[in-house]
């Protein structure tokens, strides 16, 4: 089963960017379709992001369409989230999240069987 670390969270003021990487062990990475939750206080972990095991779709929640962009580099076992025009209500911890070969449904956390210890995230206004 794929390791997974994330880094990249800290402080920021409202406005401002981040970019998150989890960094995946194992030797098929590319195998593996990657997604961004977060979770705040309250009940559900929330999807931020996914990109597909073949490189190609990917898939944002409209909270964060046209602010945030998932990206992969399969060389180096990396997923990344670049958030721009950060809000507070972007604050959170975030987790990356893997399953192998995952197509449909990459937008709920039950399909992922992989996860991140988490990175946290805090938005000042």
């Amino acid at each position: 089963q794929v390791q997974l670390v994330e880094s990249g969270g800290g402080l920021v003021q409202a406005g401002g960017s981040l970019r998150l990487s989890c960094a995946a062990s194992g030797r098929t990475f590319s195998r593996y379709t990657m997604g961004w939750f977060r979770e705040a206080p309250g009940p559900e972990r929330e999807f931020v992001a996914a990109i597909s095991w073949s490189g190609g779709p990917t898939y944002y929640a409209d909270s964060v369409k046209g602010r945030f962009t998932i990206s992969r580099d399969n060389a180096k076992n990396t997923v990344f989230l670049q958030m721009n025009n950060l809000k507070p209500e972007d604050t959170a911890v975030y987790y990356c999240a893997a399953k192998e070969f995952l197509v449909i449904g990459p937008q709920s956390a039950q399909k992922y069987d992989a996860w991140g210890q988490g990175t946290q995230v805090t938005v000042s206004s």
